[in-house]
């Protein structure tokens, strides 16, 4: 007891100390608050609750899992997963006539006639209202239903007066108390409106636990049960009937849960459903929804557990007697699915226009499913067809003019300045756009055919794998970029109409054969010998290239000529046709053709570039991985010795990132002298498709690269003095770190020519090498190894000691 006769009082773990000194204790409720004292806490007339964490499982949903596999959920216990952390009022709704009146209720009155008088009463907790009329004073309507209300008021009054009419409705509804008990997620007392039905105070407890019957629900009045509710009629048929009012006092009791099977499998609600007396499986499958579409209705597997002692299968008919197989505390319900075959029918899949399942007769033949050529052309490529006729992008005066945007602050802006801000703007969001390419639209089924036109653009100098061309040095396209680009390109891989095949499968001994037949036969030429007849569950397949890579002679190819042909373009070669005789079905070489300088590439040679091209940086990365194990694994390194290596490392994983985004370019060296010319020169080199022919025009310059005092190109003299050494005078002469060992030349044609070549026994006459148009001349630079220095420096303080002990030595003598 404190001074002054204060009481003390207990904190509640929870609840804000100061609302505590001021009598606050929150409580569940769904009503206003009736006390002025509450208002603070409960302005909007609802109680804010923390959801309600996920349950742990029961043993039997652990049980089941590793039977299943799956964890099925408890049925109905998603109906209180989101039950909402307000509870709004009651007091606006439409009173029933059969509502009870009670203490706490407040009572609006309206008389009119020989006497006036309106007031809001409430009933007090005798049952009384006070009408203050002369005369008329108390009236008991505590246990009266709403419907008799005016009956009971007009009766009181009518004893003085005469000649009048009464109207009397409720306003505040009374809050109730009830208590929830048992397997309830939240057990406890909850203030509810006396308007609040048994299910309502069911959603307002967040319903039965996992471990808390559904189905036995109690309303207790005193000592007696009321009303049990079962909530699965309300769960699967919408049925409330059964919800009964509640009383101050009464006690909504759940027990455990009873006994529990679990249907599994084609069920349209897979669950665990708690089961009543009884139960059958007819009635089990009706609490699940019934069976799915793909419900076999042969068999059903029951697992059962017979006397808490062992476990057995058995299975029952999908009948009349099955069905009302009674059911057990544990069973497992097994529907299963019908077997996915297909009966008479026959499937076509593969290059085709209308792939799927097709009905079967007997006597079915081949011509049937496939009746002309006009259905093996796929529906993707009319769709392609279709996308290439689409308007091409609009005019732009200058690049990226789209983006312009009007002027925020109203004055003229410079449109250099507003495009730079433009293209900032589009920089930082570069990363999540997809990259565009100005090509034709064929962007599904291009496989080898679009990577050939993906891998031929120009790469930067430091990413080619092959040696710098003049077809790179000359590009063809001198406009600006963003310019549209049209190629030609087959939008689907071609039929193989040589070869296509039917897949059996043999009913008796269930082994899988192929029969190939002759398409081109088939289709083009209707032969009868091809038309085979068909069975029942037959798969037909028709192949294209992309599937079977076909004779090359058989192949439909595409090559590119460019450059200096009299008709330049993309030619689809006949069979068998050769570089040569295609060049000269184009019209020949023009007047400016450098042969020297052409360049050839070759899809299929720029694949296997690339292919040695990654081996070779993987085995080099694996070699610097071991040197800088056996480094680290050293202990008789010094501190100069260890930030030399690491030194060495960075550069070395720098070298590999580098080499990494090499690509190759897939060059094919043609053996042309500088003089060569004409059409009889080129080889008779069989063509495949996708091959690229580029013949620049006769350039003036020859490039000098490298460790030279002037990087440049220069012009060619055409005369004899068009030398290595001439060039390199013109360049300034070679710099202080200049490797002249290992300086080379790159001809035009594609050919390297390097400084040992030209060495002979006594001297080496790289100076004299004869230089053709289009040659460059690269001198790279001296490297200086750290192991070297690191060996002078170590030997020479190895001396410098020898000499200090000598010296000493000298001194004693």
């Amino acid at each position: 007891m404190l001074q002054g006769g204060q009481q003390q009082r207990t904190p509640i773990p929870g609840v804000n100390t100061a609302d505590q000194t001021r009598g606050v204790v929150p409580t569940y409720s769904d009503t206003e608050p009736q006390s002025t004292s509450n208002n603070r806490n409960l302005q909007t007339g609802a109680l804010q609750r923390e959801p309600l964490q996920p349950e742990p499982l029961t043993e039997f949903q652990k049980f089941i899992a590793s039977t299943t596999g799956q964890v099925l959920p408890i049925y109905g216990a998603k109906l209180f997963r989101n039950v909402p952390t307000t509870f709004s009022p009651l007091d606006m709704a439409p009173v029933p006539p059969d509502y009870v009146i009670g203490p706490g209720d407040e009572l609006r009155i309206r008389v009119w006639g020989q006497v006036n008088f309106q007031a809001n009463t409430r009933v007090d907790r005798t049952g009384d209202i006070y009408i203050p009329l002369s005369q008329v004073g108390p009236v008991q309507v505590a246990g009266v239903p709403y419907s008799e209300l005016n009956n009971r008021l007009r009766a009181a009054i009518g004893r003085v007066y005469k000649n009048f009419d009464v109207v009397g409705d409720i306003g505040k509804i009374r809050a109730i108390q009830v208590y929830v008990a048992g397997e309830a997620r939240r057990p406890g007392v909850y203030t509810i409106s006396s308007l609040s039905t048994l299910v309502d105070a069911i959603f307002a407890s967040g319903g039965p636990s996992v471990q808390g019957s559904l189905r036995h629900i109690q309303l207790r009045r005193g000592a007696e049960t009321v009303a049990e509710l079962d909530l699965y009629g309300f769960l699967i048929h919408g049925d409330k009937s059964k919800d009964v009012k509640i009383l101050a006092g009464d006690v909504i009791y759940i027990p455990p849960v009873g006994p529990q099977a679990a249907a599994t499998g084609n069920v349209r609600n897979p669950a665990i459903y708690e089961l009543r007396d009884q139960e059958t499986m007819a009635d089990l499958l009706a609490d699940a929804g019934g069976v799915s579409a793909t419900a076999s209705k042969a068999r059903i597997s029951i697992e059962r557990i017979e006397d808490h002692r062992e476990r057995h299968a058995m299975e029952v008919a999908y009948d009349k007697n099955g069905l009302g197989t009674a059911l057990a505390d544990g069973d497992v319900i097994r529907v299963f699915s019908i077997v996915p075959t297909y009966n008479e029918t026959v499937t076509l899949r593969g290059s085709v226009a209308n792939p799927g399942h097709f009905a079967w007769h007997p006597g079915m033949k081949l011509s049937e499913l496939i009746p002309d050529k006009e259905s093996l052309v796929a529906r993707d490529y009319w769709w392609k067809r279709a996308q290439l006729g689409l308007p091409s992008l609009e005019f732009e005066p200058m690049a990226g003019f789209s983006k312009l945007r009007q002027p925020v602050d109203s004055e003229p802006r410079s449109i250099r300045r507003q495009m730079d801000q433009a293209n900032q703007t589009g920089q930082t969001n570069q990363s999540d756009q997809p990259n565009t390419q100005y090509y034709s639209d064929d962007s599904q089924n291009r496989g080898q055919y679009e990577s050939q036109t993906q891998d031929r653009r120009v790469l930067p100098a430091d990413q080619r794998g092959a040696s710098s061309s003049l077809g790179a040095q000359q590009p063809t396209d001198r406009l600006q970029r963003g310019v549209e680009h049209t190629e030609i390109l087959r939008p689907i891989p071609e039929i193989d109409w040589d070869y296509a095949d039917i897949l059996r499968l043999d009913p008796k001994t269930l082994k899988t054969s192929i029969i190939p037949f002759d398409l081109g036969k088939l289709v083009l030429d209707h032969d009868a010998n091809q038309d085979l007849e068909l069975q029942s569950g037959d798969i037909v397949s028709i192949f294209s290239e992309a599937d079977i890579r076909l004779p090359i002679s058989q192949q439909t190819k595409f090559v590119k000529l460019e450059g200096e042909f009299l008709h330049a373009g993309i030619y689809s070669v006949h069979p068998g046709e050769t570089l040569q005789e295609l060049v000269s079905r184009a019209g020949g070489l023009t007047p400016n053709a450098y042969l020297y300088g052409a360049e050839f590439t070759r899809e299929s040679t720029r694949v296997l570039q690339q292919v040695r091209i990654d081996e070779y940086v993987q085995s080099l990365d694996l070699r610097i991985q071991r040197n800088t194990l056996a480094a680290s694994a050293s202990g008789v390194a010094s501190a100069p010795d260890i930030a030399s290596a690491s030194a060495a490392q960075a550069s070395e994983r720098e070298l590999l990132t580098r080499l990494r985004q090499i690509r190759a370019s897939g060059r094919v060296v043609l053996e042309f002298k500088p003089s060569s010319s004409g059409i009889g020169v080129i080889p008779k080199l069989p063509l495949e498709d996708g091959d690229r022919f580029i013949l620049p025009s006769v350039p003036a310059t020859v490039n000098v690269v490298g460790a030279v005092n002037d990087q440049n190109s220069f012009l060619f003299s055409h005369t004899n003095r068009d030398i290595v050494g001439t060039y390199l005078k013109k360049a300034g002469g070679l710099t202080r770190d200049a490797d002249r060992k290992r300086s080379f030349v790159i001809r035009a044609s594609g050919e390297v020519v390097g400084y040992d070549a030209t060495k002979s026994a006594w001297r080496s006459d790289f100076d004299s090498l004869r230089i053709y148009p289009g040659d460059t001349i690269v001198i790279p630079e001296k490297t200086f190894r750290p192991s070297v220095l690191r060996g002078v420096m170590e030997w020479s303080q190895l001396f410098s000691q020898f000499a200090l002990g000598a010296a000493s030595i000298s001194v004693i003598r």
